[in-house]
C-alpha cells in the first residue's frame, strides 16, 4: 500500500570537483633512495569510491516497531513507524497468509505511520518502509513479525452493538473468550460514562462473564460510553488482552411491562404511563413461567420453537412441540423463555396459562397483521426493554439467565465487583 503523498525520486549526489593527485616521479635517484613506488603520498581510486558512497548515505533515520522476527506482537497499536531527519516516502504492510497489504495513514508532516485497522491474531506481516532526506536520498528498512495467538490472547465480545438504541434494562455485558483469572485488573479497564450521571458497577458471573449496570434502571434518554483498555493487560498466565476499543449506544424511552401470571394479563407502562393492557396466557401449572425481571435479548419476526431443544421431550426423544414459524418472537432467558405471538392458542389469552413457560399473545400465522397484539407490543419494543412476571408458580430467574442482573440486590451485585 502506497501510504506517501508523493514519491521523491532518489538523485544520487555526484563527488564535485577535481581530486588533486601529486604524481611525482621524483627524479631516479631519490625514487631508489626513497624505496618508493612512484606513488608516492597520493590518493587510490578505492579511496575516492568510498567517498562518493559516503556522500550518498541518506540522513534519513527510519524507527519502527517491532523488531524484526517479533513473536506474539499485539494486534493494536504495536505496530509504529516514525523517521528522523527526512520524510516517509512509502509504507507498505502485508498480511502474507491473506495476501493483502493493511490500510495505514500518514501523519500530516509525513514523519509517522501506523496501520488503520486491528491486525489479526496468529498472523505473519511484513513491513517495508522507504523515507527520503531532504536531499532526496532514499533510506530503506524492512521488518517481518507474527502477532499474538488466540492461545496467548482474551477478546470480550461486548452487548449492546455500537450505535444502538436500548430499553432502560440493558445491562453493557461483556463475555469473553478464554476464562479470566486476573478480574481486577481487567475489570479495572472497563470504563462506562453516562449522561446522567449513574453510577455504574460491574459484576463477575464466572470466569468468562462480566455485567456493568447502575443500581436501578437507566434513566431514559441517556447516552452512554464504553471504553475497554485491555490491549496488553494480562487476563490469565500467559494470556494478554488485545482490545483498546471505545463504544457508544443510547438508552431510549422506559418501557417496562408487568405480567400477571394469575389474571393472564400484562400491563404495558411507557415514561410512566399505562399505554396498553393486553391479554396473555403464560406457563401451565407444570411448566410454569419464570417470575422476575427479565430483558429482552433478541427479537426475530419469525422462529422455529422446538420443545426438544429445551428439553420437552415426549417418549421417542422428540419435541413436544415443533412450530416453525412463531410469530414476533423476543427472547427473555437464555433457557428458552420468550414473550411471542400465538396464533394456534385459540381463547386462551386472558383466560387461562396453557404454556411451556413462554408469554403468549394473540397473534396470526404469517406475522403479517400489524393489528394483533403479538405485532403491536414486537413493534413497540426494544432490546433492553424489561418484562416483570409477577404470580407464577415458578422461581424467581437466576440472575445470570439472560441478561437478567436485575434480579439480584445492589450489595450482592457490588459483592460480585472484583474491585469492590
Amino acid at each position: 500500500m502506497r501510504s506517501g503523498r508523493r514519491r521523491l525520486t532518489a538523485v544520487a549526489a555526484l563527488l564535485s570537483g577535481v581530486l588533486a593527485l601529486s604524481a611525482c616521479s621524483g627524479g631516479g635517484d631519490d625514487a631508489e633512495d626513497d624505496g618508493g613506488s612512484g606513488q608516492g603520498g597520493g590518493t587510490s581510486q578505492s579511496d575516492a569510491d568510498e567517498a562518493a558512497e559516503d556522500a550518498n548515505v541518506s540522513e534519513a533515520v527510519i524507527s519502527i516497531t517491532p523488531d524484526d522476527g517479533a513473536e506474539r506482537v499485539g494486534i493494536n497499536s504495536d505496530v509504529q513507524v516514525s523517521v528522523d531527519k527526512g520524510t516517509l516516502d512509502e509504507v507498505s504492510l502485508l498480511d502474507v497468509e491473506a495476501g493483502v497489504e493493511v490500510e495505514g495513514t500518514l501523519a500530516e508532516n509525513d514523519t509517522s505511520w501506523a496501520p488503520n485497522v486491528q491486525l489479526e491474531r496468529a498472523r505473519r506481516y511484513e513491513l517495508s518502509v522507504r523515507a527520503v532526506d531532504s536531499e532526496g536520498r532514499r533510506a530503506h528498512e524492512t521488518r517481518t513479525f507474527t502477532t499474538i495467538s488466540p492461545e496467548n490472547s482474551f477478546i470480550g465480545y461486548f452487548t449492546p452493538e455500537e450505535g444502538t438504541t436500548v430499553g432502560v434494562g440493558m445491562p453493557v455485558s461483556l463475555n469473553f473468550d478464554t476464562a479470566i483469572t486476573n478480574k481486577a485488573e481487567v475489570e479495572e479497564g472497563v470504563e462506562i460514562t453516562t449522561s446522567s450521571g449513574q453510577e455504574v458497577v460491574c459484576h463477575w458471573f464466572g470466569d468468562t462473564r462480566l455485567d456493568c449496570r447502575p443500581e436501578t434502571y437507566w434513566e431514559a434518554n441517556t447516552d452512554i460510553t464504553v471504553h475497554l483498555d485491555w490491549d496488553g493487560v494480562e487476563g490469565a498466565s500467559g494470556v494478554e488482552g488485545v482490545q483498546d476499543r471505545t463504544f457508544s449506544f443510547e438508552v431510549g424511552r422506559s418501557q417496562v411491562s408487568t405480567v400477571n401470571a394469575a389474571t393472564q394479563e400484562m400491563t404495558v407502562v411507557r415514561d410512566g404511563e399505562t399505554v396498553r393492557t393486553i391479554p396473555v396466557t403464560t406457563g401451565a401449572d407444570e411448566t410454569p413461567t419464570w417470575n422476575g425481571q427479565m430483558v429482552i435479548s433478541d427479537k426475530e419476526k419469525e422462529t422455529r420453537m422446538n420443545g426438544a431443544t429445551v428439553g420437552f421431550t415426549d417418549d421417542d426423544g422428540e419435541g413436544e412441540y415443533d412450530i416453525p414459524d412463531v410469530p414476533h418472537a423476543m427472547r427473555l432467558s437464555t433457557s428458552g423463555t420468550f414473550i411471542h405471538g400465538n396464533y394456534w392458542g385459540g381463547g386462551v389469552f386472558g383466560n387461562t396459562n396453557t404454556s411451556h413457560g413462554c408469554i403468549g399473545l394473540a397473534d396470526v400465522q404469517g406475522a403479517d397483521d400489524s393489528s394483533t397484539d403479538g405485532s403491536w407490543f414486537y413493534e413497540n419494543s426494544l432490546l433492553g426493554d424489561v418484562v416483570i412476571v409477577i404470580n407464577s408458580q415458578d422461581d424467581t430467574i437466576a440472575p445470570d439467565n439472560g441478561l437478567n442482573g436485575w434480579n439480584m440486590d445492589w450489595t450482592e451485585w457490588v459483592a460480585g465487583s472484583a474491585l469492590s
